[in-house]
């Protein structure tokens, strides 16, 4: 049998601090160019 909904039951929740951060739309912004920079980067180390 599957016991997900014990284990979804037992899983952490967010903090208040967590949830706000990811409704915050500027610091998303900054995450999301973060992360391209370092994909770009890992693609271009990748074709040398």
């Amino acid at each position: 049998m599957d016991d997900s909904a014990s284990t979804i039951a037992t899983a952490p929740l967010p903090t208040k601090k967590t949830l706000r951060s990811r409704k915050n739309i500027p610091f998303q912004i900054l995450r999301f160019a973060a992360f391209n920079i370092r994909m770009v980067r890992m693609v271009t180390k990748a074709h040398k």
